[in-house]
């Protein structure tokens, strides 16, 4: 990921935390959700030189990178369950 995204992320994410704290992301529309957010994306996009548009796709673009990596540490540290085998051969024995 590049500096600038990493950068994007973080910010967003700070910001995110702070506004959206309590807010229920399943229950709540992803419109409510932007309108909270677009602030600090205003913010970033006057400061990089770029559109609001083109932050939220930046910042959508690294949090799915970082779920992944996220996804990635978390399955590392279970290790992989299906490398045994399938379980309902357990069952049979």
């Amino acid at each position: 990921m590049e500096n600038n995204d990493k950068y994007i992320y973080d910010k967003v994410s700070e910001y995110a935390d702070k506004v959206l704290d309590g807010i229920d992301p399943q229950k709540t529309q992803v419109s409510f959700q932007l309108e909270k957010l677009k602030p600090v994306m205003e913010e970033l996009a006057k400061e990089l030189n770029t559109t609001s548009e083109d932050i939220f796709i930046r910042y959508m673009d690294a949090a799915s990178f970082m779920s992944a990596e996220n996804e990635k540490k978390f399955q590392s540290t279970l290790g992989h369950m299906d490398k045994y085998g399938d379980y309902m051969e357990f069952e049979q024995m």
